[in-house]
């Protein structure tokens, strides 16, 4: 029997990677990712350097009236009460930026890439490869309460989308890209290329498989070298060295992640309340960063602090020389700021914002636990990276990417168990309080439902061999000169499923009993309808080829074919790959009625409890 292959599944370096005859994924194409990931990187690493000497050059212009691209903190400005009117001018040229040039810039940026990856087959709009970095620029220049991360992952990710949309890539490929070009951005800027692998798999990718990693990898790699060369290789955030906890310490630093975590719970149901009022607003949505910076230079009259990035502000609660009076004012006061200026839809990230955040709570814990505990055995710099790793894992859920940024970005690895503790109590207050994250409520409010589990693929793990309908069981044989009248009798006779039409001994296709129900014309031989033949594929490939092979055919039915003796043995429906998920609905089902007939008996007990 001739074999029908479908364009571009003959070969294992087609597109889509895959063939037809159950061989890996094609090299030289996950090769040609790798390398396009790899440029991206080193252009991102630029940018991200560009995007702090921008960040630099506006905070000299409106806080010191200077044209130099130092590093600098607005918080150091003698402006007095003008300093009120900056952050609204920037929120202002933002919310125009964001109405005649994207939409797109306004937010934090990893939301919006998740979207676009859900949504549009990730494709991000070129403009904001060029507008998210001078808008967040603007944004952070001008004092908004913001890091520098969040628009250099958008932008990131939006070049990588633009450079799969000109080379013409397919969805998952552009995919890879975006998460590429994402996670080299962090890196660039932070230096932590394990953490930012992992905020891919987790924020990203929702996948695991070698195509996805080897380029994420590599930009990521790249990434941490465009920092050590543009940066330095110092730790992020440098902190006193840290002993190895004993056990009294490690319980003491999970109940800091129980604090934690519910600050996490108020932090992202704050911002996105903002949000809300925001919205009621009866005025267009362009005067909004306006509004929002107007609040932020308030707040920064009276806590200078809580202007512009303060990375510094996080390595001095590391250092644990702060004292509670500046630790209390960032805890609220950056907070606020930051929750006003968010919510308005002005471009910045959601990083250093909840680092900061996060290293002060934790710190004000260690020392009221040294205070009133002094059995914890607390390091106070310890406590404070805590807070800080927790925060971003109770409001991301992100809590692998929080654990190793904190030990990437510190480089003390005797911080690793207290770290596991903090942020697994952390990730559980957020669980159970929360369905969904700071990442993920903006999506979740438009009706677009993310992953919030990895599984193997089923369909991968499962070959045509163990699902397929052979011949001699539900079938039954024609040649194609045989009428359809004569044809269909022998199907009520037999209650055979399908017809294998047989030419001089050869199968060439199979023809399943519905069509036989629709037939016009009794006398029409069967031959005629195979002018379209069905798909064919080998007994030992996986599901997912079969399926793949299927979609592309537009059939529902494909012929099975053994590769020993190029036979046709059998067909495949879509039916008989439905049928793989059965087992996991019902294990899923059982859950849900578990989980139901637990809440439920509380409900009964609450009742009884408040009768009594």
């Amino acid at each position: 029997m001739a074999e029908k292959v479908l364009p571009g599944m003959q070969a294992t370096k087609g597109q889509s990677g895959i063939s037809i005859n159950g061989s890996p994924p094609g090299v030289r194409r996950i090769l040609y990712i790798t390398l396009l990931a790899f440029i991206n990187a080193i252009l991102v690493g630029c940018i991200a350097k560009v995007l702090l000497l921008l960040i630099g050059f506006f905070t000299n212009l409106f806080f010191f009236g200077r044209f130099s691209l130092a590093d600098v903190s607005p918080a150091e400005n003698t402006l007095g009460y003008l300093v009120i009117i900056i952050p609204a001018l920037g929120g202002l040229i933002v919310g125009v930026m964001a109405r005649f040039g994207s939409r797109a810039i306004r937010g934090h940026g990893i939301p919006e890439a998740m979207e676009m990856i859900i949504t549009n087959e990730s494709r991000i709009h070129p403009m904001i490869t060029i507008l998210k970095p001078l808008s967040a620029a603007i944004s952070i220049g001008t004092g908004g309460p913001f890091g520098a991360e969040g628009p250099i992952i958008s932008t990131g990710g939006a070049l990588g989308s633009f450079c799969g949309q000109t080379l013409h890539i397919t969805a998952q490929e552009r995919k890879v890209l975006l998460a590429a070009g994402a996670t080299a951005g962090m890196t660039a800027i932070f230096g932590t290329p394990f953490a930012a692998i992992l905020l891919a798999i987790e924020l990203l990718l929702f996948e695991f498989s070698s195509r996805s990693f080897l380029p994420v990898m590599i930009a990521c790699i790249t990434g941490a070298c465009m920092h050590f060369v543009l940066f330095s290789s110092a730790p992020t955030f440098p902190m006193p060295h840290v002993e190895t906890a004993d056990t009294y310490a490690v319980l003491s630093y999970a109940v800091i992640g129980v604090v934690v975590g519910f600050v996490s719970v108020l932090v992202t149901k704050a911002v996105y309340l903002v949000e809300d009022y925001f919205e009621k607003l009866p005025i267009h949505w362009v005067w909004w960063p306006a509004i929002g910076g107007l609040a932020v230079g308030v707040i920064g009259l009276f806590a200078p602090r809580t202007l512009g990035v303060g990375y510094y502000n996080i390595t001095d609660a590391l250092s644990g020389s702060l004292p509670w009076n500046i630790l209390i004012s960032l805890c609220l006061w950056k907070f606020v700021s930051w929750a006003i200026a968010l919510g308005s839809g002005t471009s910045g990230g959601t990083l250093a914002p909840l680092l900061t955040i996060g290293s002060a709570v934790g710190c004000l814990l260690g020392m009221l636990a040294q205070a009133y505990f002094p059995q914890s055995h607390i390091s106070i710099p310890l406590a404070a990276l805590i807070g800080m790793a927790a925060l971003f894992t109770g409001a991301s859920r992100a809590i692998l990417t929080s654990i190793v940024f904190a030990l990437e970005s510190t480089m003390q690895e005797n911080t690793l168990l207290p770290l596991i503790a903090g942020c697994s109590t952390a990730y559980l207050i957020s669980f159970v309080m929360m369905r969904t994250t700071i990442m993920t409520e903006k999506i979740a409010r438009r009706g677009i439902q993310l992953p919030d589990t990895y599984r193997p693929d089923v369909l991968a793990l499962k070959t045509v061999m163990e699902v397929f309908i052979p011949f001699d069981e539900k079938s039954i044989i024609c040649n194609p000169h045989d009428s359809i009248d004569e044809v269909n009798s022998r199907l009520r006779a037999e209650e055979a499923t399908y017809v294998v039409v047989v030419n001089e001994g050869k199968p060439v296709g199979t023809i399943s009993r519905r069509k036989f129900n629709h037939a016009q014309d009794g006398k029409t031989p069967v031959g005629s309808w195979l002018n379209h033949k069905s798909p064919i594929i080998y007994s030992d490939n996986t599901l997912d080829i079969a399926l793949e092979v299927m979609l592309k055919a537009n059939e529902s039915l494909a012929t099975v074919m053994d590769r020993q003796t190029k036979q046709a043995v059998g067909v495949l429906t879509e039916w008989n790959i439905l049928k793989v998920f059965e087992t996991r609905f019902i294990e899923d089902k059982r859950i849900k009625q578990h989980i139901s007939i637990k809440r439920n008996a509380l409900d009964i007990l609450k009742k009884a409890n408040m009768k009594g």
